[in-house]
Order: structure tokens, then C-alpha cells, then sequence
């Protein structure tokens, strides 16, 4: 038996098992030992740096995820979402588990509150429903989904949260968090040139078992660390303009 090497994950990546002239690969879908391409390129691993270095069978997946497509509007279909390599069409919105805010609906846009268009700013405030029976823990996930990188930029990881029915407070400080794109723990104030819209994607996941990473843990390792963990997950969009700077408007005689 055969393992891809995810830098020491076995556990998750999935033995190759060879049966005459093809492998069977569960975490990668369409292997074939003629071709040598995993065609599909669909791995739970492609957004985690952690895990063959973001890669798909050394070939970044490119595709977004058909059973998320409805569920995201065409510009923050970012492929390098967190929800695209950890969830599943069965997992999205399981026993009615959901997210909302109680500062904007799905699809509009965030106040300057919680931007980097105000001073003092800070995180939006989020409610979820209960997750399925048997979860152990909740994750929250913000990514600016409509990112030009091959990673979208991480705005704020949040872990530590009990399995239930339950909301974090604008400005609230969550039990654990991790480094963002900035390499701090805060949440990082989405930003944007003037008149340039970015898309933002909130996402939680649900667990069966509790995580044991220390604050402060990467992106990367927190999405290894939640691999085969799942139980449910949900989004919601929101997005942002940039406006013009308040001196912009003024011109020498005004001043």
C-alpha cells in the first residue's frame, strides 16, 4: 500500500490501493495509474498550505466546488475557501445549522464599523443555530473570497466556541483565535481602493471532536487540524466598497 506524502497526515490523505490497473484514492476523486493525473483536482487538502503545500496531486485546484456554487455568488467564488476543501454538499446546512448577523443580510454590504473605513472599528456581530447531534465544537472562518491569490487572505480565525445555539457580540473578543492575513490575531478590517468591491465569506464549521490547538495557530493549522472533523457547515456573504478618502472631496480653496 501506497500513501501519498501530505507531510506526515496520513491519517487524513487517503492510502493509495491498487487494484489491477487503477488506484482508488477516497480524497481524491478520478486518479487513474494510465494517466498519472488526479483529474479531478478536487482535494479536501488544495487549501491548505499545511498539506502538500496547497496542492492538489502537485497541481492547485482551480475549480470551485459544484455544491457550493448556489450557495456563493459568482465573485467570491474563490476555489481556496476553507468551505470548499473541508465541507461536502451533505455537510452544508445539515439539521438547518446556519449563520447570520444581526448588522447585515446575506449579500450586503459590511458597515464601516467593521472596516477599515472607520476608526475603532471591529468585528461584525454573528448568530448561528445549533449544529447537529453529536458536535463537540464550533469554527468560525472569514476569507476575502474575491482575492487574486491562490490563497484567499484570512480575516479572522475563531475556535473554542460550545456546539450550540449561541452568537458572538460586535467587537467581542472569541475564546480562541488565530493568525490572520496580517499575522495578528485580531480581526483583520477588510480594505479596498476606491470604488473596488471585495467579497467577503463568513464560514462556520461544526466538529465531532474538540480541537486542541493553541491560540495564536495559522491558518494552515487550523484547517489540518479540522480535516475529517466535520459534522455541518454554513456561510454567509457580505462585501465591500471602497470610497473615497474624506480629503479627496476638498480642493486647494476650500483648504
Amino acid at each position: 500500500m501506497q500513501c501519498l506524502g501530505l507531510k506526515g497526515n496520513k491519517q487524513h490523505c487517503g492510502c493509495l490501493k491498487k487494484t489491477k490497473s487503477v488506484l482508488f484514492l477516497p480524497a481524491f476523486a478520478g486518479f487513474s495509474s494510465e494517466s498519472g493525473e488526479n483529474r479531478a483536482c478536487q482535494s479536501r487538502f488544495s487549501a491548505t498550505k499545511g498539506l502538500a503545500d496547497g496542492r492538489c496531486n502537485d497541481r492547485i485546484m482551480t475549480e470551485f466546488p459544484a455544491w457550493l456554487a448556489p450557495h456563493v455568488p459568482v465573485p467570491a467564488r474563490h476555489p481556496g475557501l476553507a468551505v470548499a476543501a473541508l465541507g461536502a454538499a451533505q455537510a452544508l446546512g445539515r439539521s438547518g445549522f446556519a449563520l447570520t448577523s444581526p448588522a447585515f443580510a446575506a449579500g450586503e454590504e459590511l458597515d464601516g464599523s467593521f472596516t477599515a473605513a472607520e476608526e475603532d472599528s471591529v468585528a461584525p456581530p454573528l448568530e448561528w443555530s445549533a449544529p447537529p447531534a453529536g458536535s463537540q465544537e464550533l469554527v468560525i472562518v472569514v476569507e476575502e473570497a474575491s482575492a487574486k491569490t491562490a490563497e484567499p487572505a484570512c480575516h479572522w480565525l475563531v475556535w473554542g466556541l460550545p456546539a450550540k445555539a449561541g452568537k458572538l457580540l460586535e467587537g467581542e473578543v472569541p475564546p480562541r483565535t488565530g493568525k490572520n492575513a496580517a499575522r495578528n490575531s485580531d480581526w483583520l478590517l477588510p480594505d479596498a481602493p476606491a470604488g473596488e468591491t471585495r467579497h467577503y465569506l463568513f464560514q462556520i464549521f461544526a466538529t465531532d471532536l474538540p480541537l486542541v490547538l493553541m491560540p495564536g495557530a495559522s491558518r494552515a493549522e487550523l484547517l489540518a487540524s479540522l480535516q475529517g472533523t466535520i459534522t455541518a457547515c454554513a456561510v454567509l456573504h457580505a462585501s465591500f466598497t471602497g470610497g473615497l478618502d474624506d480629503d479627496a472631496d476638498w480642493d486647494d480653496e476650500d483648504i
